[in-house]
């Protein structure tokens, strides 16, 4: 296995920038997710990557093989589609087994192959099936299948489970949860689901307008994001944000209404533009606290693990704030809120953090 490199890579189409000088290390034997909003470039990097689109400039790099003009067939990696590459006339061992006819392996080593991706995909009960008798998502298994058995370095995956139904989306996602844990290949996942990108990913490369804005592990990006798009496009729901007029700054101190602490950010503070918070970041009481902010409740609603969602009105601000099922129960119409200095990030007047 080696680590995929990419050294100033742009690609233009006409007078369009769809990637935008892209420096970037892809670890060896890690899953990385491309994440962003459609438009973003991330399918057309990870096209570069695969060798079916050329880079107006800049070199990819496999190891320290330059493959930045190699053809796709000799790169030896897999790719997986939005839509099923596969027979459906035929069974699923048949399917799984074509893809490695030509390696000339063994019968043992063919039904072994076989028989361990069948496995972990959950596909052994169906191995004798016709692929025509089976729904969406157990036909993307089959795809993901065929792939990784022919154990290519690299597989490359383009939102392989945006035209699956939910049911199916959500099996097909813990069967790739687990096949991604077991194996040693070098894993590139597109996706726009910022959902299926904090559950599969080593790391995320977050991208906007052709460019990766952040790239870090799941949960460093989460907690810390490096901009305010970052912390909108990661959660749900993305990140609250607290405009200036909530905010006061004083030499290098900065407070809130919103928050009972002032906090010294040094010379930093003359920066501060807003601040956000998670949802999650957002204590609420059904009995006034000290240094709390009074809130209304103009919705609640009930999510995973019986945790409210509730949105709050302050002034006129509205924010949301995730809380136990408790205290979400135990909530009427007026709330006092309030927000400890470790869940907020400052950003300044160009949404970069502070």
């Amino acid at each position: 296995m080696y680590d995929i490199r990419l050294e100033n890579v742009t690609k233009k189409f006409g007078d369009f920038t769809a990637v935008n000088d892209i420096n970037f290390t892809i670890p060896k034997s890690s899953v990385t997710v491309l994440l962003g909003p459609s438009g973003c470039g991330k399918t057309t990097l990870m096209r570069m990557i695969a060798g079916l689109e050329n880079p107006t400039q800049g070199k990819i790099f496999f190891g320290e093989h330059d493959v930045t003009n190699v053809p796709t067939r000799r790169r030896n990696i897999g790719m997986v589609f939005q839509y099923p590459v596969i027979y459906r006339n035929t069974s699923v061992r048949k399917n799984l087994e074509l893809p490695l006819l030509s390696e000339k392996l063994s019968k043992q080593e063919l039904d072994k192959r076989v028989d361990e991706v069948a496995e972990i995909l959950g596909l052994t009960d169906v191995l004798k099936k016709l692929v025509e008798e089976l729904d969406n998502g157990t036909r993307q298994k089959i795809a993901v299948g065929r792939e990784v058995a022919r154990q290519p370095r690299i597989i490359l995956f383009d939102e392989p489970i945006t035209n699956i139904d939910l049911t199916s989306k959500l099996e097909l996602k813990r069967s790739l949860k687990e096949l991604f844990g077991r194996l040693q290949q070098t894993i590139i996942y597109v996706t726009h689901d910022q959902t299926e990108a904090m559950t599969l990913a080593d790391q995320i490369a977050l991208m906007q307008d052709g460019v990766i804005t952040q790239s870090d592990s799941p949960k460093e990006i989460y907690e810390n994001p490096a901009s305010q798009f970052a912390g909108w496009f990661l959660g749900n729901p993305g990140m609250n944000f607290v405009p200036p007029q909530f905010i006061s700054v004083s030499g290098s101190k900065v407070s809130s209404k919103m928050f009972s602490q002032t906090i010294d950010l040094g010379s930093k503070a003359a920066s501060v533009d807003t601040f956000g918070v998670r949802a999650e970041g957002i204590s609420v009481s059904a009995t006034e606290i000290k240094g709390g902010v009074k809130a209304r409740v103009t919705r609640k609603s009930i999510g995973a693990g019986g945790q409210y969602l509730l949105d709050l009105a302050v002034e006129n601000l509205l924010v949301k704030a995730r809380v136990s099922h408790s205290i979400g129960r135990s909530v009427s119409d007026n709330v006092w809120t309030t927000i400890e200095s470790d869940s907020i990030t400052f950003f300044d007047k160009s949404g970069k953090a502070i």
